[in-house]
């Protein structure tokens, strides 16, 4: 009988006892601001100084040059897995989405605070801008009056809203919103442009293939 083998001796790296802390300052960089984040030497530092722990540079260096971008790759995988992803479908000329933003503009050669309206299709990216002095109800009709008008026509299915405020006059418990008789009016002009998704067309007029 041959005589039992001797079993293998795993070679242990210096680094084996560091690594977790080196991991650690590695994950903290992700999110330090550039300035603020580890440089080789200042983690060799922090191994000395915090965890009395020596360690050669060279040594660290190659661990580093190898460990760094697969801290970065293991927690883009780990977001991508809890984040996750919807994906959406949008047919042409069905929605449509519209905002506010503040937008600074020079009038007369002096810096000025405006509202900048956008309503832009959800299938093409096409938008119309207009840009108000404020967010009031009538730059907010305006601006749906201007988009319908340049882009030929009116969404078929729905329009989504960021922010209703223009053409609510009451805001009831929850969700639940009362509408201005002004924005009711306005809207039932146009017939079909239901507000956010909560009903479909009813009638038709001119519809777009955006």
């Amino acid at each position: 009988m041959p005589p039992a083998r001797k079993a293998i001796e795993v070679r242990r790296s210096v680094l084996d006892q560091g690594k977790g802390w080196i991991d650690e300052m590695l994950r903290a960089d992700l999110t330090a601001p550039p300035k603020q984040r580890h440089t080789n030497k200042r983690i060799m530092d922090r191994l000395r100084d915090e965890y009395g722990f020596p360690v050669a540079y060279t040594t660290l260096n190659d661990y580093l040059r190898v460990r760094r971008p697969q801290i970065r790759e293991e927690a883009e995988r780990s977001r991508m897995l809890t984040e996750g992803m919807v994906p959406q479908f949008h047919r042409p000329g069905e929605e449509a989405e519209v905002d506010f933003a503040e937008v600074w503009v020079r009038v007369d050669g002096k810096p000025m605070a405006c509202q900048l309206f956008t309503l832009r299709l959800s299938y093409s990216g096409k938008a119309v801008h207009r840009v108000f002095s404020t967010s009031g109800q009538e730059a907010f009709m305006q601006g749906h009056v201007d988009a319908f008008r340049i882009l030929g026509g009116i969404p078929t299915r729905h329009i989504r809203y960021d922010n209703l405020k223009p053409a609510v006059s009451q805001v009831c418990f929850g969700r639940s919103r009362v509408e201005s008789q002004r924005w009711v009016a306005f809207r039932s002009h146009y017939v079909h442009v239901p507000v956010g998704s909560l009903s479909l067309p009813t009638a038709s007029t001119t519809s777009m293939a955006a």
